[in-house]
């Protein structure tokens, strides 16, 4: 078996793993990384693809696959819940594309027809390999990838999570005997805090503003972590009025579709109908009126009715902005946690509200990276990416030490036999 790194490797972004047998070849997901202009994975000519398969939703691991329907229909696995949500973060994408894309709506639908729907723990032949899913715990449907191909197994986690939420259960964790191993790094310097903690602390400082009049503003991912955030106040019985906005309110749709992927379906649908939808923009002004809670795309303040939000509750002390998203460098988020200003009616200003992150990951922590690890069969050889330069070799480097695996962090453009 060849496995070959297009990228996300040692960076996160643009992830796209190549695993060829004798006769046939997969690529294991086929996103975008986002600097100025999207960056893509290296080509692959989609006629030498006998399938894709997509672990989930987030464009980092899906935006780039629109590049093999220009042309072609090469199969696409996944399931229907991540398949929904896919398209609706790509159809945002080739909307708000500023820069030349290599392809557009028309490639996506066709995408979409392509699709080669995938429960999990069902295997599926492609070509000469055997492939299956399983509940990756990091986003609703989202999966890790079991494949078998020339007698050797190899086992990619995706982005994966091994603790619960009040949305989804934990990444499942049976194996078997495994030859290869491709993992995630992206906190494998860093502990997350304690989940439930973590929601306690949250839940306090949102009653805690709320009932001293102001409006909490929740930034938060359209996919995965709204939902969360509305699950986790249903669940601490929060009274106050809770308002949803933005994409999240589409994915929401969605997600009622597949109730299946979730850890308590019922939760989920209370949460849901507790909720103010906003549906225009006389409702987005009334919720930065009204004493409550606001979640709303986008996580990272770029834009989305967030940017909106920011300009009305930033100017006063009684309210807040709790991020519960990741914040990557230069983005308003950031510098909102780094400097304490915020672009209000056009201009750069200190933000008066109160402002705090809460690390609502949905990615392994470190410990959890390493038990992971630390519980497969075998004596697979282990590829560390989706992880920063330093992460990836920190994180091969314990493998290495610590469980006497043979563990790389490969570089975009080389390829291993197994």
């Amino acid at each position: 078996m060849q496995i070959g790194f297009l990228g996300g490797a040692r960076e996160v972004g643009r992830i796209g793993i190549s695993v060829k047998s004798e006769k046939t070849q997969v690529l294991l997901d086929y996103g975008v990384m986002f600097d100025h202009e999207p960056g893509f994975p290296m080509h692959v000519p989609p006629k030498e693809v006998d399938g894709l398969i997509l672990t989930h939703s987030h464009l980092d691991h899906s935006g780039a696959l629109p590049v093999f329907y220009i042309g072609g229909k090469t199969p696409l696995y996944t399931n229907r819940l991540n398949l929904d949500l896919t398209q609706l973060l790509i159809r945002d994408f080739i909307k708000l594309s500023g820069y030349y894309l290599p392809f557009e709506y028309l490639e996506l639908k066709t995408m979409m027809q392509s699709n080669k729907h995938l429960d999990y723990g069902v295997e599926e032949k492609v070509g000469d390999m055997r492939v299956q899913l399983l509940n990756a715990g990091h986003t609703p449907g989202s999966a890790q990838v079991l494949l078998e191909a020339e007698g050797k197994r190899l086992l990619y986690t995706g982005d994966f999570n091994t603790t619960g939420s009040q949305l989804l259960a934990g990444a499942a964790m049976d194996y078997g005997d495994l030859d290869a191993v491709v993992t995630e790094s992206t906190y494998a310097n860093a502990d997350h805090t304690n989940r439930l903690e973590l929601e306690k602390r949250f839940v306090e400082a949102v009653t805690e503003v709320v009932e001293r009049g102001g409006t909490v503003l929740v930034p938060a991912f359209g996919v995965g972590r709204s939902q969360e955030m509305a699950c986790i106040l249903a669940a601490n019985h929060f009274e106050y009025p809770v308002v949803l906005d933005g994409m999240a309110r589409e994915a929401s749709r969605i997600i009622m579709n597949h109730k299946e992927f979730l850890r308590d379906p019922k939760l989920f649908m209370n949460a849901m109908h507790s909720l103010d939808w906003v549906e225009g923009w006389r409702d987005r002004r009334k919720a930065a009126k009204t004493n409550g809670v606001i979640i709303s795309t986008a996580g990272m303040l770029k834009g989305g009715p967030a940017a909106f939000y920011v300009s009305k509750l930033g100017k006063k002390a009684s309210n807040a902005i709790f991020l519960v998203s990741y914040q990557i460098p230069g983005t308003p988020g950031k510098e909102l946690l780094e400097k304490g200003v915020c672009t209000i009616d056009g201009k750069v200003r200190k933000v008066k509200a109160r402002y705090e992150h809460f690390d609502f990951s949905s990615h392994c922590g470190a410990s959890q990276l390493k038990e992971a690890l630390r519980k497969l069969g075998g004596n697979p050889k282990v590829f560390v990416v989706h992880g920063d330069d330093e992460n990836c070799k920190l994180f091969a480097k314990w493998a290495k030490s610590e469980l006497g695996l043979d563990a790389v962090a490969p570089k975009t453009g080389e390829t291993f036999e197994v």
